[in-house]
């Protein structure tokens, strides 16, 4: 327990993270305070509008009634419809007294604020004429609904229909897509050359006429073996036609737009800050993923400190391994060490992902009282975006029907490196994102709304908090997966220091790439890749490392002021029953439970 509360030395410039006025709950007397069924219904009425105005997240969530839906989400008519939502909704919300409202309503409202308000600023910065990144957006959610192994199910007849009329409105997506792309063009609002290029490949893919090689196809590939043969026979002749005649040339009309016209516009430099009004654009990038009022310069300040103390652990295991050579060298040497390389086929690798999870099994009861019911599968990611992507958890649907899937890319299962597949398994899988993300669906006590809720500064910093607990799980007993423990802390520490020298500082993505190299394991490429994530989506990769932080500040806290009373599953239990939400509402909900406590 000494290197987790070593872990919080920073004690944080998290008191530059001043609590969020917008934040604060207001503590409830002791009085036993009634659901209020007039507020309940103003949740339920906000999810189920939610639902309407976003289908997609209907169908993540396992809910069928929108799957043949998808509006234009670039139409200045959606735009004003989803205005009108958030103010409807905050307005609403805020007129209920909080002593009208039991505790866990009053956590409910502030979340909901806090939505209402992060949404409506969003508008002001005319995101929708960047559309279309390598990393991030529709077009690459939608082709893993088309390849028949996401969300959208293909299981009847209707299934099937369902899909036809989703893919109409995803066309229209595209054309809009291309024109957005080119008001941009004339207001100097576009992405760097350099993630276009990442684009064009994506796209490409898509517009070939190898029916049986397309991904749309796949469904037809999986026709399940009920249909009638004239059902089957109908479905993949119209499936082919859509194809054929429909979906390509809208393809290859926008990677011709992209590969001409925006390129040529796209901009040479890598920071936000370039386009019009970006500096104030990252700040609320910040806010919206940190949940904080932390500055970007405190937030760089934060991410040298760590990095420097991540370095001097990482020196400690070089000298443990006999390695004699500089820490950079012991970098090259773990990235290329064949010995790390051990696999000759994909399935090799997720076979060692569930060995890990197996190596856990007996220690998890220790930690943890609260466990997901919704199954959970390691698969290697799709092929058509596996060149770009990074390992990532799909949540399960809310019903059970479909389960959590751990997703890791393999482009090369013979160079694929293990050392830190421990703490990525303890990450994205268990008990990282499954566990908080299937309990977060599972609670039948939080509103429709917060079931399906996403922070990433909560999300991502449990996940991250849990690379930390490898040791109390049985795992990185090998020198080396727990250089891969650091090596992934690491590489979020680099983060605070790159993002914000990306967005704010005017560093180029080359001076990014050159510092990450300097001071972690990971591959030039998957640095490549990592630096051309953070120029996509400004502010998002600092939201791992400053929940991470606050998430064991948290916990020593209450190790220390609880003493011989402290259990770390009731720990656990505290920091998952409530769902994602806000770094401050988070801190509150602790210390109301070590008071309560002692």
């Amino acid at each position: 327990m000494k290197k987790l509360i070593t872990l919080i030395i920073i004690v944080l410039c998290f008191s530059a993270c001043k609590k969020d006025k917008e934040t604060t709950v207001t503590q409830t007397t002791a009085v036993t305070i009634p659901t209020n069924t007039e507020f309940e219904n103003v949740l339920k009425n906000y999810y189920e509008e939610g639902l309407k105005l976003n289908p997609l997240n209907a169908t993540s969530a396992g809910d069928n009634r929108y799957n043949d839906q998808l509006p234009n989400f670039l139409s200045d008519d959606y735009a004003k419809q989803l205005v009108e939502y958030y103010m409807n909704y905050k307005a609403k919300v805020s007129s209920f007294d909080d002593a009208e409202l039991n505790k866990s309503q009053q956590l409910s409202k502030q979340v909901l604020i806090w939505e209402c308000k992060m949404n409506l600023e969003g508008f002001k910065f005319n995101e929708d004429l960047t559309p279309i990144n390598q990393m991030w957006t529709l077009h690459l959610s939608f082709g893993q609904l088309a390849s028949g192994a996401g969300s959208q199910p293909f299981k009847t007849i209707k299934d099937y229909k369902n899909w036809l009329n989703r893919v109409d409105g995803y066309l229209l997506w595209m054309n809009s897509a291309e024109e957005k792309m080119k008001k941009g063009i004339e207001r100097d609002h576009v992405l760097p050359k350099s993630l276009i290029v990442k684009v064009l490949p994506q796209l490409e893919a898509l517009a070939t006429t190898n029916m049986e090689g397309h991904l749309f196809y796949n469904p037809i590939k999986n026709i399940p073996e009920s249909f009638s043969d004239a059902d089957k026979a109908n479905i993949t002749k119209v499936y082919k036609s859509k194809i054929r005649y429909e979906i390509v040339p809208a393809y290859k009309k926008l990677h011709k737009f992209m590969s001409t016209t925006y390129l040529e516009a796209g901009r040479a430099t890598s920071g936000i800050s370039d386009i019009p009004n970006g500096k104030d654009y990252y700040n609320h990038q910040i806010k919206k993923y940190t949940t904080t009022t932390m500055t970007a310069d405190e937030i760089h300040e934060l991410g040298l400190t760590e990095v420097a103390r991540i370095l001097s652990e990482m020196e400690t295991v070089k000298k443990q391994v006999g390695f004699e050579g500089n820490i950079i060298s012991f970098f090259d040497y773990v990235r290329t060490n064949k010995e790390l390389m051990p696999f000759e086929e994909p399935i090799d690798v997720i076979h060692n992902f569930n060995e890990i999870h197996n190596t856990m099994k007996p220690q998890i009861s220790k930690l943890f009282d609260l466990k997901p019911e919704t199954a959970f599968e390691v698969r290697q990611t799709e092929a058509f975006r596996e060149a770009s992507a990074s390992a990532e958890y799909n949540q399960g649907a809310i019903d059970g029907s479909r389960p959590g899937i751990f997703y890791t890319p393999i482009p090369d299962a013979t160079k694929y490196n293990v050392f830190s597949d421990e703490a990525l398994f303890l990450h994205e899988a268990i008990p990282g994102h499954h566990f908080q993300i299937s309990l977060q669906q599972e609670n039948k006590d939080l509103p429709d709304f917060r079931k399906t809720l996403w922070y990433s500064s909560y999300g991502e910093g449990w996940a991250l908090y849990c690379e930390s607990l490898g040791k109390e799980l049985g795992l990185y007993t090998d020198p080396y997966q727990y250089f891969g423990m650091l090596s992934m802390e690491m590489h979020r520490a680099i983060r605070l220091v790159v993002d914000t020298g990306i967005h704010t500082k005017g560093w180029s993505r080359e001076k990014a790439i050159k510092y990450s190299l300097t001071n972690e394991a990971e591959s030039k490429a998957s640095i490549t890749s990592e630096i051309e994530r953070y120029m996509a989506n400004p502010g998002q990769a600092l939201s791992y490392k400053i929940g991470q932080l606050k998430i064991l500040e948290l916990r020593a806290k209450a190790e220390k002021e609880l003493g011989d009373k402290f259990d770390i599953a009731q720990f656990h239990n505290q920091v998952l029953e409530s769902g994602c939400i806000p770094l401050a509402l988070l801190e509150t909900k602790i210390d109301n439970w070590i008071a309560s406590v002692n």
